[in-house]
C-alpha cells in the first residue's frame, strides 16, 4: 500500500511505480550541495532503501549552498545530519549510513557486497570518483555522475547527457581524460554545464584538502544539479519496470 505521504508522487505516476520505488536501493556517494539535495530527492520519490556516503563534516562555508549545511550542526558528519533528514521525511526508509572516503578496496566492498538498483556519484576527489565509475560500470550498476556545478550561474545551460558529449568543463575533462585511460570513453550519464567559468573566481589552497583548490559558489546551481541527478535515477528506476 502506497503511504499517505506519497499520494502526490502516486497521482503523478501511478500506483504500480511508486510501489516499485518502495521497493528500491539507492546508493548516494557524496552528501555535498549536489549530493545532499539529490539524496533527499530521491528519498521523497518513495525509494524504499538508501545507503549514504560522505566522510566529510558541516563547514560553516558551506551554508550557502549545502542541504545539511545549518550552524546548528557545524562540525556534525554531514551523513548523520542527512540520516535524520531522510528518516523525518520517510520513517520507513531502510537507511544505511556510512560517514567514510569511499575509495580502493573499501568501493569494491561495499559494491560486492550489496546489491544496489542505481548509484549516484557526486564525489569532488578525482581519483576516487573515476574509480568508483569503472566499478560500477565493471559490474552493470547503472549510476549518473555529476560533474562541476561550481562557478556556474546559469541554470538554463545545465543538461543531462553522456559523458563523451561534455565539453568546457574542466571536471569533465580529467574524468573524461581518467576514463579513457581504462577504456571507456561513452555510456556514463551525467549532468554538467558548459557556462565558461571565471578564473578570478577560484582560489588555490592547501585547506580544501584533498581539492588543490576553491572555487565560488551559488545557493541553486548545485541543488540545480543535485535534482537533475535525482531525475535520471528515479526516471531509469521507474522504466526498468
Amino acid at each position: 500500500m502506497v503511504p499517505y505521504w506519497l499520494s502526490r508522487t502516486e497521482l503523478l505516476l501511478g500506483d504500480e511505480q511508486v510501489m516499485a520505488l518502495m521497493t528500491k536501493h539507492v546508493l548516494v556517494v557524496g552528501l555535498g550541495g549536489v549530493g545532499g539535495i539529490c539524496a533527499e530527492m530521491i528519498a521523497r520519490s518513495g525509494v524504499g532503501k538508501m545507503t549514504i556516503v560522505d566522510n566529510d563534516v558541516v563547514d560553516l562555508s558551506n551554508c550557502n549552498r549545502q542541504i545539511p549545511a545549518l550552524h546548528s550542526e557545524a562540525g556534525n558528519l554531514k551523513a548523520d545530519v542527512m540520516a535524520k533528514r531522510l528518516k523525518d521525511i520517510n520513517p520507513e526508509l531502510d537507511l544505511t549510513v556510512l560517514p567514510i572516503f569511499l575509495q580502493d578496496d573499501i568501493t569494491i566492498k561495499l559494491l560486492d557486497e550489496t546489491a544496489f538498483d542505481y548509484a549516484v556519484d557526486c564525489i569532488d576527489t578525482l581519483s576516487a570518483k573515476v574509480q568508483f565509475i569503472k566499478a560500477c560500470k565493471d559490474r552493470n550498476i547503472p549510476i549518473v555522475t555529476s560533474l562541476g556545478a561550481g562557478g556556474k550561474v546559469n541554470p538554463s545551460l545545465a543538461q543531462i547527457t553522456d559523458i563523451s558529449k561534455t565539453y568546457q568543463c574542466t571536471l569533465a575533462k580529467y574524468v573524461r581524460k581518467r576514463l579513457h585511460e581504462v577504456g571507456i570513453y561513452e555510456g556514463l550519464t551525467v549532468v554538467f554545464s558548459p557556462e565558461p567559468i571565471d578564473p578570478t573566481r577560484v582560489v588555490v589552497t592547501d585547506k580544501a584538502y584533498p581539492k588543490k583548490s576553491v572555487i565560488g559558489t551559488i545557493s541553486y546551481m548545485p541543488a540545480i544539479f543535485g535534482c537533475m541527478v535525482a531525475s535520471v535515477v528515479v526516471r531509469g528506476l521507474i522504466s526498468a519496470e
